[in-house]
């Protein structure tokens, strides 16, 4: 049976059969699975797996999870866009599953996840992947924020709350924390729709410490003015942890910042200034640092203050002892955690994986959260250069059509030569075979959370 279609341009005749092989258009996945063996993804998913089945005709529970891994690492969207890699028996040739679980079995997976099974599963895979870290003497910036994520049903924790695009729809607010230059997230919460920024973040912060040694591996923590809080910066001196925070300008703080004389500038535009004040409920007093823009024709990047009219401010409150303009250079660099914010959301759908069950989804959202992860590390083994956003990665490595094939009894996958073939990939295999895992003695997990 064949056909015949006409080309858009021109009157060329293309004959259209269909094969009885094996073909895959992700045939560079091959690659992301042998690094997946390499680090020990198999043993560690099937160590800290908390969901049993029964049946001896079930799909194991790690097949399951790895199957929707690998959908959306592909592109899938949607549960349902899960259910393509059924009929794609080239990629299930390279994971070594037999049968396929559909969508509906992904969502029954995830439907089994329980408060206590969520942390105990993502728990064990958080620590297994934080102490392959790259070694970095200076330590790394942890980044808080928070994200809106759009709900259209009444699924548990889909709240009214803050959402700038969509006012009084219902959304969870989910809240993560990254270590900013090895892009990658360490924790995440799934938090209803009415939560503000900084609701809980003490509690996530002792949590997150609790998987790492915060203060081998934590050189500050910076976060906007949402969770400028007594309570979280006590705890971080408690800990003895530097921080940087945005401060919220309340009438005590215009004030303080009204008051300040001394100013320094750092250019014709640019001035620092500091003060110390002890805000009403606080405890003690603090170092507040303010950075002074003069306002030109282009709109000032911080907030006016109306009764000092031609500048714009910002102010930050901090437990370091660096130079102004170093606590605000600092500060700034923490604009990439708005990049992974849109990596989950943009390149892997988190915000599309929900279910009626509050914890379900909070399931399915810490799995995007392990895959950005774990395509962070894929390029670190594989060497760029440069960090790439997941789209582009599945882009430029995954996309290589592949035909699926035999040589007596072994299966053999022969890729597109059009695609650039072997030759385009065998420097990332070779990499990914050289690639080993630096656990330095100061990631040791012993005495994590003291």
């Amino acid at each position: 049976m064949h056909t015949k279609v006409t080309s858009l341009f021109g009157e060329k005749k293309v004959v259209v059969r269909e094969t009885k092989r094996a073909v895959t258009p992700w045939g560079g996945i091959a690659i992301f699975v042998q690094f997946l063996k390499g680090i020990g993804y198999t043993e560690a998913v099937e160590k800290a797996m908390p969901i049993q089945m029964n049946s001896p005709n079930a799909i194991a529970p790690a097949h399951t999870f790895t199957t929707f891994l690998m959908a959306v690492a592909v592109g899938a969207r949607r549960f349902a866009h899960a259910g393509l890699l059924r009929t794609d028996q080239a990629l299930r040739e390279i994971l070594g599953i037999e049968r396929c679980p559909g969508d509906d079995t992904i969502r029954n997976f995830f439907k089994r996840f329980t408060q206590g099974k969520v942390h105990e599963f993502y728990a064990g895979l958080t620590r297994w992947g934080i102490q392959r870290l790259p070694q970095r003497a200076e330590k790394y910036s942890l980044d808080l924020d928070s994200t809106v994520m759009e709900r259209y049903g009444k699924q548990e924790g889909a709240r009214k709350g803050y959402n700038p695009r969509r006012p009084g729809r219902p959304s969870h607010h989910p809240l993560l924390a990254v270590l900013a230059e090895a892009h990658h997230v360490v924790h995440g919460w799934l938090r209803s729709g009415n939560c503000s920024s900084g609701r809980g973040v003490v509690e996530f912060l002792q949590e997150a410490f609790a998987l790492i040694d915060a203060g081998a591996l934590v050189r500050i923590v910076r976060a906007d003015s949402g969770f400028f809080d007594d309570r979280l910066l006590s705890f971080l001196e408690l800990r003895q942890i530097p921080y940087i925070v945005v401060a919220r300008l309340t009438s005590w703080v215009k004030q303080e910042v009204r008051a300040v004389t001394s100013w320094r500038s750092l250019d014709e535009v640019f001035s620092v200034g500091e003060f110390r004040k002890k805000l009403l409920g606080w405890k003690e007093e603090r170092r507040f640092v303010v950075v002074r823009e003069e306002i030109r024709e282009k709109r000032g990047a911080g907030k006016l203050l109306i009764d000092v009219p031609g500048y714009s401010f910002r102010v930050f409150v901090t437990s370091s002892d660096a130079a102004p303009e170093e606590i605000w250079r600092d500060y700034n660099r923490r604009a990439d955690m708005e990049k992974r914010i849109c990596e989950l959301k943009h390149d892997l759908g988190a915000d599309d994986f929900c279910l009626q069950g509050f914890y379900a989804t909070e399931a399915a959202f810490q799995a995007v959260i392990l895959l950005l992860n774990l395509m962070a590390e894929f390029q670190r083994a594989i060497g760029n250069p440069t960090y790439r956003q997941p789209a582009t990665l599945r882009s430029q490595v995954l996309l290589c059509g592949a035909i699926l094939g035999r040589a007596g009894h072994q299966a053999v996958l022969y890729l597109s030569e059009a695609w650039g073939g072997w030759k385009k990939f065998k420097p990332l295999w070779e990499s990914v075979l050289r690639y080993t895992t630096p656990t330095s003695p100061k990631l040791a997990m012993t005495g994590a959370g003291s």
